[in-house]
């Protein structure tokens, strides 16, 4: 059971995120124990570490012992270092070349993804004997940033001579988490295996990596040096269908609450129209409850008159539009709900529970989503 936040600590805010810091261990144990020895686990926490905090998120996972923090900016490298991170970072994302100077002072390694970048990372006057360090990111299959195999002797002999060091290689799977389809991830894997022999041949040690949350679960031979795990370390399955097979093996357990409170409840008579475009009609006399939370705060729009919330352990169905700062729910049946009372909008309350899984589908998405579209603003509680 998730620890609970005391009113006292949250007084004032009408809504907010509570991060259980005990399951955060848990999950980091049992994906942990997915490697051997030998290859270093990668705590992905760009985007706001999928919606969880980017710079507190970090900083358990240093303390919990990931060999790496995965960013997706410059900027939330930048944030890590400020906060007192000290672990080696990998920022993931396109780097602009003006920021190039800022990654050798932050003491980060950079994504290479392009000759472009190559080129002007590698005439970067930053003096020796560092350089600046990058991971190369290869194309085998995704069609997305990276070089392709074919590019090899080029790079080579653009790199080869220079103080640029190329500290990894990596590659990024298109299928993974679709396990019972796998010839797509095997093609991936074997050309990757090409590209790490031919650096090797050239005395190049690079740490080799491919695999995120799914491919480190379902594909335990393309673990190469290091994983990189994402959505696992927050308690959530890449797919329902990777769920399917392996929460026999193990379980993953969401970390993240989202919480609001009942702003105001009143009785609104059978035939009575809610929200923008009166999209739904009542057909009873209805007891309604006001929580003060909508799209502007990450609940999305598209779950109108689909979703539920949690209020005194039941659930309360929404109705109509969500608004930009609020939603309207039916409470008629929930005894003695008043203003101030708590709302889940992700999580548990009593015996039932809200999954980040179950608004993604029903709002025809995915978990990463859910939990990457709450606002930043919102307070987060590590509990």
């Amino acid at each position: 059971m998730m620890p609970k936040l005391s009113k006292e600590k949250r007084v004032g805010l009408r809504t907010w995120v509570e991060i259980d810091t005990k399951a955060v261990e848990r999950n980091f144990k049992t994906l942990k124990k997915l490697l051997s020895p030998r290859t270093e686990f990668a705590a992905v926490t760009k985007s706001n570490a999928y919606g969880h905090d980017l710079v507190e998120y970090s900083k358990l996972m240093e303390k919990l012992g990931a060999d790496m923090i995965c960013v997706d900016s410059i900027m939330e490298a930048k944030a890590l270092r400020e906060a007192g991170i000290k672990k080696r970072i990998l920022v993931l994302g396109y780097t602009l070349s003006e920021n190039f100077k800022m990654a050798h002072g932050l003491r980060c390694a950079l994504t290479i993804s392009s000759y472009d970048n190559l080129r002007k990372i590698i005439h970067l006057d930053v003096g020796r004997p560092s350089g600046v360090g990058i991971h190369l990111k290869f194309d085998t299959g995704m069609s997305r940033q990276g070089f392709f195999k074919k590019d090899l002797d080029k790079i080579f002999e653009l790199i080869e001579g220079h103080s640029v060091i190329v500290e990894g290689i990596y590659t990024h799977f298109a299928k993974a988490k679709i396990p019972n389809k796998k010839g797509d991830t095997y093609n991936q894997k074997k050309e990757f295996e090409e590209i790490i022999e031919a650096f090797r041949k050239r005395g190049h040690k690079v740490i080799a990596h491919a695999g995120a949350t799914a491919g480190g679960i379902v594909y335990p031979e393309t673990h190469f040096d290091m994983v990189r795990f994402g959505i696992g370390i927050y308690g959530l399955w890449p797919e329902k269908a990777v769920k399917q097979i392996f929460e026999k093996k193990f379980k993953l357990e969401p970390v993240l609450s989202w919480k609001s409170v009942v702003s105001e409840v009143k009785e609104v008579p059978k035939g009575r129209g809610v929200g923008y475009d009166l999209t739904h009609i009542l057909k009873r006399k209805t007891k309604i409850a006001v929580v003060p939370v909508g799209y502007w705060h990450g609940y999305l729009r598209v779950l109108s008159n689909k979703s539920s919330v949690l209020i005194r352990g039941k659930r309360a169905k929404l109705l109509g539009r969500v608004s930009m700062g609020m939603i309207v729910v039916d409470v008629t049946d929930i005894k003695g709900v008043k203003p101030g009372d708590e709302v889940v909008l992700i999580g548990g309350q009593g015996k039932e529970r809200v999954s980040a899984d179950e608004l993604a589908e029903l709002s025809g998405t995915i978990n990463y989503e859910i939990v990457t579209r709450i606002n930043p603003l919102s307070r987060r509680y590590f509990v």
